[in-house]
């Protein structure tokens, strides 16, 4: 489009030169020199205009030049002879070119780089007016470069806004090259070691004195501080100061939400009550019984008997030593006032209901019953020796024990309990069926062992809020089916427990174990603290003494071989925290995908306390998953080792201190920039004005 100036200029010139009178073509003669003069200086203007846009492209392009320049070389000395260099590689010479570097722009904690160029365009018609000499023209550009690119997700997250949030110490470290290590408030490495995709203190400092300090990027909003003869650190240009916004990433979770509200709650546990035995004769079978079953016996005066299939109501039932008694098949008894088997007796209920009341003791033979009802209701119980029991309920209203020598192994069928203590080596094996035992469960004594089929389980607790003790050497293993343990768990060095799979498993109490443990998949409610210390006991594989079955060495694909305790696919909701010590042995791998009402998708471990929480004591741990205790202050010391074994394992807590050679770390991977960059060579410089 012809230029606007020039146009009206010669419309004017056309109107002059048409005017035939003698005035205006005086007046036409005389104005020559200065219309002659306006259309030389719209000339040398749009010179000027034509010179402005080749500089604009020169300081663009120099500005892009430099900022690459100088994002490789850190150093401020080679922006002007980049931009130089560029301009006149694109023809542009004679030029005045400065670049500098400009912090806080576009936005705090961005950097660009400043381009100016100027050139001198002389007058060339313009001198008609009087025009001498030259005038400027000038072009000026800026190129971000890239300011805060999105930074990886946050691994290792405190929350506190404090002078200490992130504390690193006395040769320990931090591993998380692939995700960030980040604080709200400051970070602090004194003599170990941060190696991370970024490090972020959001509102406050990051300082090292001799520790490494290792990321793609730095950032904070105080100050960073380091010796210049520390070589750890990230170099400068990789550091900017600028507030970033951190939070909670779980604060308002709903599924966590509603997971916290089941702190505390443990299935009723039902009362237990006698059979009903009406009034009847005594039996005594002996070598001199009494006259209700001496129509049993086998022989005349011999001390083997029979009794046949039929209903019997009886008051009390004894065997004397060295007797041997069979009952047909078929048959209903009652027991009113005590059912005892002398030593060295053989008594074998075939199969049948059998409901006692006053007590029962097998003798030291032990006996066998068949497939039935058993109920035994009030007074004491003992299954000595050997004692078999085949398929159907069992309803044992006091407490079961077997000590040293004693065993006992039930069929299939729902086994009730007024309480059940093992202890000396004794052994209870119960098949498939739901367990309830009321007054909860006590092993005690090497080798002593409890082994329970699929079903649901449901523990009470003793007069000190005990639901389960395992004690030193003592094993205990549950299979698939819904828990609730209305008390604590406490579990001895040396010992073994095993929890089967199910949705939600209660414990309405502290869940401490010293023992090895296998926590099968699902999520555990624990009202309490969560404590493990379990260094120097038997570690995962293991196989059970009585049914022979092996727990490992692979638990859902997971290898778990020399660990003390293992779980896969497992969230813990805790109303207390996790202390880990005595050089534990931990793998605990949370689950890829969540189950309404059971485990959390990729959380491992959540509370709300306000505790301190130890990892301390040489415990060596593989975590993955969320660990999320965002009022907590996490100590990993006394070369405690928490790491990953390949997974992404994200700690968020009030504060993290990792000292005393105690090294952590994670696999998580990074999220891909997202800063708009094109896939280019400028890696994320940009021009912004």
């Amino acid at each position: 489009m012809e230029h606007c100036g020039l146009y009206r200029l010669r419309r004017a010139f056309g109107r002059i030169r048409r005017d035939s009178s003698a005035s205006v073509a005086t007046i036409a003669a005389l104005s020559m020199p200065v219309v002659i003069g306006a259309l030389g200086l719209a000339f040398d203007l749009n010179r000027g205009y034509e010179q402005r846009v080749f500089n604009q492209r020169a300081a663009d392009l120099g500005a892009l030049g430099a900022a690459m320049a100088y994002s490789s070389a850190d150093n401020t000395s080679v922006l002007t002879p980049s931009a130089r260099d560029i301009a006149l590689a694109n023809g542009l010479s004679g030029a005045t070119i400065n670049a500098e570097l400009v912090e806080d722009f576009p936005n705090a904690g961005d950097k660009a780089v400043h381009v100016t160029v100027r050139k001198s365009v002389p007058y060339m018609l313009a001198s008609v007016l009087g025009f001498s000499g030259s005038y400027d023209v000038e072009a000026e550009a800026y190129a971000s470069m890239g300011g805060e690119k999105p930074f990886a997700a946050p691994c290792f997250l405190a929350l506190s806004s404090g002078s200490q949030a992130i504390k690193v110490s006395g040769g320990a470290s931090i591993s998380a090259s692939s995700c960030t290590v980040a604080a709200i408030g400051s970070i602090v490495n004194t003599s170990g070691s941060v190696t991370a995709h970024d490090i972020i203190s959001g509102s406050g400092d990051v300082s090292t004195q001799s520790g490494a300090l290792n990321a793609e990027s730095i950032r904070y909003a105080g100050e960073f501080s380091a010796p210049e003869w520390n070589s750890q650190v990230t170099p400068s240009k990789d550091r900017t100061k600028g507030e970033t916004a951190l939070s909670d990433p779980l604060a308002n979770d709903p599924a966590l939400a509603s997971a916290r509200s089941q702190i505390g709650h443990a299935d009723t546990v039902p009362a237990l009550t006698n059979p009903t035995t009406p009034s009847g004769s005594d039996w005594s079978f002996s070598w001199s019984p009494s006259s209700a079953v001496a129509g049993y016996r086998t022989t005349p005066y011999g001390g083997e008997y029979y009794v046949p299939r039929g209903n019997y109501t009886v008051g009390r039932l004894e065997v004397a030593g060295g007797i041997t008694v069979r009952f047909e098949s078929g048959s209903r008894i009652t027991v009113r006032n005590g059912l005892s088997i002398g030593g060295g007796s053989t008594v074998k209920f075939n199969d049948m209901d059998l409901y006692v009341n006053g007590g029962f003791n097998s003798g030291s033979s032990g006996v066998t019953i068949g497939d039935g009802a058993l109920w035994i209701g009030a007074g004491a119980v003992n299954f000595e020796g050997t004692n078999v029991k085949g398929d159907g309920d069992v309803t044992i209203v006091g407490t079961m024990q077997l000590g040293g020598g004693q065993h006992l192994k039930m069929g299939k069928g729902n086994h009730f309990f007024g309480g059940l203590k093992v202890s000396g080596g004794g052994t209870a094996w119960l098949g498939d069926g739901d367990f309830i035992s009321r007054g909860g469960v006590d092993l005690s004594g090497g080798d002593s062992t409890l082994e329970l089929g699929a079903g649901d389980i449901l523990i009470g607790r003793d007069s000190h809020h005990t639901a389960i003790k395992v004690g030193g050497g003592a094993r205990m293993y549950m299979k698939d089916g819904k828990f609730s343990a209305d008390g604590d768990i406490d579990t001895e060095g040396g010992s073994i427990i095993v929890f089967g799979k199910t949705a939600n498993h209660y414990v309405n109490g502290d869940l401490r174990v010293k023992g090895s443990v296998l926590f099968g998949a699902g999520r555990y409610t624990v009202n309490g603290d969560f404590v493990n210390g379990t260094g120097g006991s038997p570690t995962w594989p293991q196989s059970t003494p009585l049914s022979g079955q092996t727990y490992g060495p692979r638990l859902a694909d997971e290898d778990i071989s020399g660990f003390e305790m293992v779980g896969v696919d497992v969230s813990f909701i805790l109303a207390g925290t996790l202390n880990l010590a005595g050089g534990a042995k931990t793998k605990l791998i949370a689950p890829n995908e969540g189950v309404t009402g059971g485990q959390i998708a990729q959380l491992l471990i959540d509370s709300l306390t306000s505790s301190n929480t130890t990892w301390s004591g040489g415990s060596q741990s593989i975590f993955s998953g969320i660990v999320h205790l965002p009022h907590s202050k996490v100590t990993m010391t006394g070369g405690n080792s928490t790491l990953n074994d390949g997974h992404c394992f994200s700690l968020v807590a009030d504060e993290i201190v990792v000292s005393g050679g105690a090294q952590t770390g994670s696999a998580c991977a990074a999220i891909d920039d997202a800063s708009g960059d094109d896939g280019g060579s400028t890696g994320g410089i940009r021009l912004v004005r």
